[in-house]
């Protein structure tokens, strides 16, 4: 009965590889068991006494690839995982989906153990063995996730006094002469491929500037937000006046040409609150 199940499943999948299915392809442009050997350890039942059988750990990393691509709640990755045949195809048609619990306690369990980091280093590597590496300089920006701010004003206490919905952890801040709520995500993509390389998150109230993502030895492409700091690589921040000293000819040209080099760098942030509808925090506490 399996085989015949397997079969029709196989079958069924067909039809939608047929149709394009992008699962499928990034399923074969990763090597999945490095991960197992870098987070493995903690989710391994190795006593005499028995238990819960072992978590499958790159089935759960394949559940957080799933979670991050499509914007899914532990609950909607859990129903999803176990309905879409794609899915269940990229998971490797698991006897058994874990449930949306199980989920949420490997995600935070990897983020307190730093396995994520270890996670992320070692896509990276796997990068640069497919010869995906840079060359050509990196592009460090920011952008706004922002976060429901509730009702109350700007300065209202967030205490458990308070009657407000707004999330304890957000920040405002100022651009231009609009007020945001709620966090920055700074990147580093590269200028060969359009590839994020490294990624860290602040609330919004942090300056562009205190955050520094490149290397020695990188040319580093950086606007005006940048400007008066020294990043670990080679600078190519674009100018800016100041009080009584606005820029010469030669500086505007050179912000031109780094704009240029800097510009494909807003593409991921497309696809980030476009596809993957990254744009707004969507988690609050209720104070």
């Amino acid at each position: 009965m399996e085989s015949l199940v397997d079969f029709a499943l196989q079958k069924r999948y067909k039809q939608v590889k047929d149709l394009g299915d992008r699962l499928g392809e990034l399923a074969t442009l990763i090597e999945w068991e490095p991960f197992r050997e870098i987070v493995g350890e903690p989710y391994t039942n190795t006593t005499e006494q028995g238990g819960q059988p072992n978590i499958d750990v790159v089935l759960m990393i394949k559940l957080l690839v799933l979670q991050s691509m499509y914007g899914l709640s532990d609950p909607e990755l859990e129903r999803q995982a176990n309905d879409k045949i794609s899915f269940l195809r990229f998971l490797g048609f698991p006897e058994k989906v874990p449930d949306h619990t199980t989920v949420w306690y490997f995600r935070e369990r990897l983020s307190k153990t730093k396995k994520d980091k270890a996670i992320w280093n070692e896509l990276q590597r796997q990068l640069e063995v497919k010869r995906l590496k840079i060359r050509k300089g990196v592009i460090q920006d920011v952008t706004f996730i922002t976060a429901d701010p509730g009702h109350s004003s700007a300065d209202t206490s967030r205490g458990d006094e308070a009657k407000t919905r707004r999330n304890k952890e957000d920040t405002w801040t100022k651009k231009g002469k609009k007020s945001c709520f709620g966090f920055k995500l700074h990147t580093k993509g590269d200028c060969d491929f359009g590839l994020i390389r490294a990624l860290q998150t602040t609330t919004a109230s942090v300056h562009d500037s205190k955050i520094d993502l490149s290397e020695e030895g990188e040319v580093v492409y950086r606007d005006r937000g940048y400007f008066g700091t020294e990043p670990k690589g080679f600078d190519a921040t674009m100018q800016r006046s100041v009080s009584g000293h606005p820029i010469g000819i030669r500086d505007i040209l050179r912000n031109k040409r780094i704009s240029r080099k800097r510009s494909p760098g807003e593409r991921p942030y497309a696809v980030i609150k476009n596809v993957f509808h990254y744009a707004l925090f969507k988690f609050c506490n209720i104070r």
